[in-house]
């Protein structure tokens, strides 16, 4: 094992090899923020519930830990306005990181695929200069598509976590969303 990724490193094109170390650092950065955001968005989303489940069980006001509840301080009184502004203050902060592993999940395909097209003409190019006919074509073709698999799985995760986070954030918007609205409808009942 240890000497085929020896070999592969000896034979790999200078571009390919950066191209996979690019795609290492992105994979490392895409497990990042999702264990980073998804941690937090879930112990969110649990302070969250236990808001909206007192608020349905009878209480007045939302817990303290709830997000609403600092806009609820700072303001005279309550209105639409205000729960407005706190859901999109929510939202903002709920979908942090997803721009980025959007942007992972669409470009690490390309990447890849750039790894591999440039190992596949350094291939073509040694052609010419050796004998070993298609053998060496195969040989190459399936050492640059390594890089190509390589860009194709960092973006499986990137997607998969992006859709994760964006699931969890809008269960955490839709819980404040319900809190405001059994708080606009109780003042307005008084």
């Amino acid at each position: 094992m240890l000497n085929n990724i020896i070999d592969f490193y000896i034979k790999s094109h200078p571009v390919t090899l950066g191209v996979l170390f690019f795609l290492s650092i992105y994979f490392i950065a895409v497990n990042w923020v999702f264990f980073y955001r998804y941690f937090s968005v879930k112990n969110w989303l649990v302070v969250e519930e236990k808001s909206l489940e007192t608020l349905l069980m009878g209480s007045r006001n939302v817990t303290e830990s709830s997000y609403l509840s600092h806009f609820i301080k700072s303001a005279n009184g309550l209105n639409k306005d205000l729960f407005e502004l706190s859901i999109l203050s929510a939202t903002k902060e709920a979908t942090k990181g997803l721009t980025f592993l959007s942007i992972v999940a669409s470009t690490a395909p390309f990447i890849g695929l750039f790894g591999t097209v440039v190992s596949i003409l350094d291939t073509f190019a040694h052609i010419g200069k050796t004998t070993g006919g298609m053998s060496l074509i195969a040989t190459g073709v399936a050492d640059a598509l390594i890089a190509t698999a390589a860009g194709i799985l960092v973006a499986i995760f990137a997607y998969t976590y992006h859709q994760i986070l964006k699931r969890n954030a809008f269960e955490t918007i839709n819980l404040i969303r319900m809190q405001s609205e059994s708080l606009l409808s109780r003042t307005e009942v008084q």
